[in-house]
């Protein structure tokens, strides 16, 4: 059953009690990053193994995702400050025991390409915060896979 999730602003990114962090450095430049991420929404499902629907909603101030597995996200952009940062929040989800989820995306130069950093913050139940906790090695795996994927991509032909 999906639910509304606890409205937070960017800031929950810094705060929540559960804060997974990913970084890795690519070969793509930050503004070609930046427009998969923010622009190309649903092209996420082409390099975001994780992702089988991505799509804009309310003119671009949302979006839906559906996860393998049957998870289901309703979100709302939170940033989207070229080429530097790409966030959002999650307002809907059928995810059992999540009460708020920010997920943001920091772009940085790094020699001719882009660190690419993930921060997943959250807060739920006590079993919702252990499963996330014991799902870091998972979603890092996730991560890498994805913004590796994202640079093959993005590579010119």
């Amino acid at each position: 059953m999906a639910r509304r999730l606890r409205p937070v602003g960017l800031d929950f990114v810094e705060t929540a009690p559960v804060r997974l962090v990913f970084a890795r450095e690519i070969s793509a430049a930050p503004e070609a990053v930046f427009r998969a991420l923010a622009e190309d929404v649903p092209g996420w499902t082409a390099w975001f193994s994780a992702v089988t629907l991505a799509r804009p909603i309310g003119e671009g101030a949302g979006r839906e995702i559906r996860l393998k597995g049957g998870t289901r996200f309703v979100e709302t952009v939170l940033a989207a400050d070229r080429p530097e940062v790409y966030a959002y929040r999650i307002d809907v989800t059928n995810a059992p025991g999540a009460r708020a989820m920010v997920e943001e995306w920091r772009l940085a130069p790094a020699g001719s390409g882009t660190r690419v950093q993930w921060t997943f913050a959250a807060d739920g139940t006590a079993p919702f915060r252990f499963v996330l906790g014991r799902a870091r090695l998972g979603l890092g795996r996730a991560f890498r896979d994805a913004v590796t994927s994202l640079d093959r991509r993005l590579a010119p032909a």
